[in-house]
């Protein structure tokens, strides 16, 4: 949401907030509707009962792990204890500690959090058992929630069972210290141990709700694209899913290092005035969980260092031994059918933000400095084959510049290294959202913004001003592609029109609305590859 923009890069975290949607199956595989119209379903830890509506049911608030609080603090998810009785599952549980948005504390949510929500379908034909696709939510791993996502129309058109997933953020999710390396294998990478207790929630509970727990499909946007990436490359993780969707989360840029986390952690902790305590990780856990959301926000967005979130994964320990991209190319990554894709102007959006926003707009005069200020001495060749006269700002013509570049850490160029790689190995499919609604920010015209993608497969409240309906027809086109990839691995085969399968060199679908809105499009020559490959 544009309101919670405080991430220490040019990333923008355009994240839906929506409503719950949710349901389960037909009276089979352990569920059971009562007379009141409640639903109550049997999971691995007690009985839950849900929402019914007309044509979904609703499951939410489902507490998939123990509250990770005192000793538990940067530890991997224990079990939640079984429960007796019956669990009222009907509305959210916490969201993880986070900044709050416009109108709210500065600090809002808990840790106890992990929690999940289930949606599925009613009166969904003969298929006895659905696929699953779990949702991992964007936020630049500082802000968002499961629950924010309204899956009811993806579950209802798709036939399919949809789970939102919470998982810890900032501090709370990824910190990486000696201590905490010598006492698990997950430090850096608590949001992913988080992650993979999810997906095994699922495995075990997935036949409850009428669910295949052998066809899961993992997705996600911006943070939770790359949580995907994550979940492709970690050992932990093998099994868990069949397919995966990646949006807008280009797997070929590199998480943070061991070596690096731990030096950005060692400052952390003297800032929390724990360096000289005899048991570091002890005095940590006596801090409250605002105190580590408030590191999140340094006040101003910086430009650079490059790829500098203040909180991501972290590649090289145990639960992440290599980066994703070096498992693809490898093969050793999960061979799984992708979807693969980006948006036309991803990083219009961020570059409103750290500049415009910021009292300083864009301007011809000062573009050649700002490509300066970015690149060094590669400014006047980037100026030249993006010069000015080609856009219709100077604001448009940055934009194109560090969509294109991709490396900040979203954007265009990347994904083909990608696409390239995973195809060796796995079915792949790959697109651009190119639907322009209109969104603006500031007064300044975002097109296919990070983010823009969202209202097509989901329902809620987005963050803009005001919020463009989704074209009814494309919205019914991807919402098709997605599920029906999740229920065979291949996008085709329901309304929307024929997506061939990648293969390096060749064009990729362009997803965008009206006759001949969808498309195949030559993604490398719009957004000059060849130029940012040679550098």
């Amino acid at each position: 949401m544009i309101g919670r923009l405080a991430i220490t890069v040019i990333l923008p975290v355009v994240a839906a907030v929506a409503v719950l949607g949710a349901r389960a199956p037909t009276a089979q595989a352990g569920s059971g509707m009562s007379s009141s119209g409640s639903a109550v379903v049997r999971t691995s830890d007690g009985l839950i009962r849900g929402v019914v509506s007309a044509n979904h049911r609703t499951f939410s608030g489902i507490q998939y792990a123990a509250a990770p609080v005192g000793e538990l603090r940067w530890q991997p998810p224990r079990p939640e204890p079984p429960w007796r009785g019956i669990h009222n599952a009907i509305k959210p549980g916490s969201v993880c500690p986070q900044q709050g948005g416009p109108g709210q504390p500065r600090v809002v949510g808990s840790e106890n959090c992990l929690y999940l929500n289930v949606t599925t379908p009613i009166g969904h034909g003969p298929v006895k058992w659905l696929p699953v696709m779990v949702w991992f939510h964007g936020g630049g791993f500082a802000t968002g929630a499961g629950s924010e996502y309204d899956t009811t129309r993806l579950v209802t058109k798709g036939n399919v069972i949809a789970v939102t997933v919470n998982y810890r953020l900032g501090a709370l999710g990824f910190l990486d210290l000696p201590a905490l390396a010598a006492d698990g294998a997950y430090a850096g990478d608590y949001a992913l141990a988080d992650q993979q207790a999810a997906l095994r929630w699922v495995r075990r509970n997935a036949a409850a709700f009428g669910g295949d727990p052998q066809n899961v499909t993992i997705f996600g946007q911006s943070a939770g694209a790359y949580s995907v990436c994550a979940n492709l490359a970690a050992p932990g993780s093998r099994g868990l899913f069949q397919k995966a969707i990646v949006q807008s989360g280009p797997c070929s840029n590199a998480f943070v290092t061991t070596a690096t986390a731990l030096r950005r952690d060692t400052k952390l902790v003297a800032g929390l005035g724990c360096s000289t305590a005899a048991d570091v990780v002890a005095c940590l856990r006596t801090k409250p969980a605002s105190d580590f959301v408030a590191l999140d926000d340094s006040g101003a967005l910086r430009i650079a260092p490059l790829n500098a979130v203040p909180w991501e994964f972290t590649a090289g320990g145990p639960a992440l031994p290599q980066q994703p991209f070096s498992t693809l190319l490898s093969g050793t990554a999960a061979r799984v059918p992708l979807i693969l894709g980006s948006n036309r102007d991803e990083m219009t959006v961020a570059v409103a933000v750290a500049y415009n926003l910021q009292g300083k707009p864009v301007t011809d005069e000062n573009y050649l400095p700002i490509l300066t200020q970015l690149f060094g001495r590669r400014a006047s060749a980037i100026a030249a084959a993006y010069p000015l006269a080609a856009y219709p700002s100077a604001f448009r013509a940055l934009s194109a510049v560090i969509t294109d570049w991709g490396r900040m850490p979203i954007g265009a160029c990347p994904m083909l290294p990608l696409d390239d790689a995973a195809s060796r190995r796995a079915p792949v499919y790959a697109y651009e959202f190119a639907q322009d609604d209109g969104l603006k920010l500031d007064g300044l015209h975002l097109g296919a913004t990070h983010g823009s993608e969202l209202p097509y497969l989901f329902d809620g409240t987005f963050d803009w001003s005001p919020p463009p309906p989704p074209n009814p027809a494309l919205a019914a086109q991807m919402i098709s592609y997605w599920t029906q990839f999740a229920h065979t691995g291949n996008p085709n085969g329901g309304m929307a029109a024929y997506w061939p399968g990648y293969r390096p060199g060749r064009r990729i679908l362009s997803l965008a609305a009206g006759p001949g809105g969808i498309a195949l499009t030559d993604f490398a020559a719009n957004h000059h590859c060849s130029f940012w490959h040679e550098r």
